[in-house]
């Protein structure tokens, strides 16, 4: 990737609309671009002041493509750090593409997945994880995702990890210079206080490390798996959570025999609902299949919800037994995986027998998926589950799967460290692991970085972005 020339994206969303913005950028952006925009004040674009916008025409030759609106941000104050200029024009994809062509012909060049970011980060205007946060918040469909993302862009842990470094730096730093008076057994760095920032190191890389189980299921949407009996209500349950027919229902037993997933929010949290096909004894090979995928995707789920049918213990030979010994047997099966207990078709029970269902079974959640009565009490007990309060705290919290092994990585070579403090290691080999350390956090941030890292995180970008 040439990093030196002028780069040109659609920075909108494909497609057609009221408007779109053509994103260049580059050296020469502000001079491929005033040859062929005519503004209305007459002042060539070269001639404009940063930060400025002028109305007027994209023109090729005599021929005026459209009247569009252009920013001007000259150097170190733009989003990439370098000269940039946006066209906003008229959401034609035939008018996107003429003034793409245009800017090609005039010397620009396509911009790659991420490069515009990519730019920013190389020219210093945000750090390798506010980058990646970028394309968090692109993505993000909720508010707790959104809010994770511009915690991250604010510079989030990052900040705290760079500062961390630069402490452990200087120590580094003192402890190499040791090593050139090694025969005057002289100690520049005072070891109590660098006990002290090993500890403090610590302390920070074990809160962010226990953070990710949270940040990462806030990203990426709770997992919550439907269970239950065959015709219990499983679908209708799905449907209703979703306000949609999104699962085929039926009095017929067996319907579901794959999964359905969806997601939806709740309480600015994101859910992905997983409808499973009923748990029973069967002869049908393919229930049989859809039943083995269940218990895996009750594997897989952070939160199970085990459904039974009301209507089945009132009318039929079924009892609150029989349910509490299949909950039971889910416990035993998935041991510590949060549960719980739902009875559907609750309208067909009186007030006593509701009552009398919830002595029975502690915490049991009565609601009726068809009439849609007691769903939204279910969803603030699902919602209960997550563990907020560290959203709330705008705390810091890890939700990148790279920043997570560097921080690993890097509490294994602190622990090296903590462990050559204590048994007094002399500073060459101590030396060793504190570099290492440095190399980990330098990951995150991005002082430490390849060409094949950032070509992997800048690949997943949109182009224009």
């Amino acid at each position: 990737m040439i990093l030196n020339d002028t780069i040109v994206a659609v920075a909108t969303a494909p497609g057609s609309g009221a408007i779109a913005v053509i994103r260049v950028s580059g050296p020469d952006a502000i001079n491929f671009t005033s040859p062929v925009f005519k503004a209305k004040n007459k002042v060539a674009l070269k001639d404009q002041k940063s930060h400025t916008l002028q109305l007027g025409n994209m023109i090729d030759g005599e021929r005026i493509i459209d009247e569009s609106l252009v920013s001007v941000f000259k150097g170190k104050r733009s989003y990439t750090g370098e000269n940039t200029v946006e066209i906003s024009c008229h959401g034609s994809p035939f008018i996107q593409q003429e003034i793409i062509n245009l800017l090609l012909r005039q010397g620009c060049r396509s911009a790659q997945p991420g490069e515009f970011t990519l730019r920013a980060f190389l020219n210093g205007k945000m750090d390798l994880s506010q980058a990646e946060a970028v394309a968090d918040l692109i993505s993000s469909d909720n508010a707790a995702s959104h809010q994770l993302a511009m915690q991250q862009m604010r510079g989030g842990f990052a900040s705290e990890i760079q500062k961390l470094r630069e402490e452990l730096l200087n120590f580094a730093s003192l402890i190499e210079l040791e090593l050139d008076f090694s025969e005057e057994d002289v100690e520049f760095a005072d070891r109590k206080q660098f006990q002290d920032l090993v500890f403090r190191i610590q302390k920070v890389l074990g809160k962010l490390i226990d953070s990710f189980a949270v940040g990462n299921v806030l990203k990426n949407g709770i997992p919550v798996a439907i269970v239950g009996e065959p015709n219990v209500g499983k679908s209708t349950l799905l449907n209703s959570l979703l306000n949609e027919e999104r699962a085929i229902v039926s009095d017929i037993a067996g319907t579901t025999r794959d999964t359905i997933e969806d997601e939806i929010s709740i309480g600015g949290v994101g859910f992905r609902f997983i409808d499973t096909a009923g748990i029973r004894e069967t002869t049908d090979e393919i229930e049989g299949l859809g039943i083995k995928k269940t218990f895996q995707k009750i594997e897989q789920a952070q939160l199970v919800m085990y459904l039974f049918d009301s209507n089945k213990i009132k009318n039929e030979n079924l009892t609150l037994t029989q349910v509490k010994t299949e909950v039971e047997k889910i416990k035993n099966r998935f041991p510590g995986k949060p549960l719980i207990i739902v009875a559907n078709k609750t309208d067909v029970l009186s007030a006593e027998e509701q009552q009398n269902f919830q002595q029975q079974i502690n915490e049991l959640n009565l609601i009726s998926a068809k009439e849609n009565k007691g769903v939204e009490e279910l969803q603030e007990k699902i919602l209960s589950f997550v563990n907020t309060g560290a959203l709330k705290n705008n705390d810091a919290i890890v939700t990148n799967s790279r920043h997570y092994d560097a921080l690993l990585k890097a509490q294994e070579e602190i622990n090296k460290v903590q462990e050559g403090l204590n048994i007094g290691l002399t500073g060459d080999l101590l030396a060793i692991d504190i570099r290492q350390a440095l190399y980990h956090f330098g990951e995150i941030t991005g002082q430490i970085t390849t060409d094949d890292l950032l070509g992997n995180i800048f690949a997943n970008f949109c182009i224009g972005k």
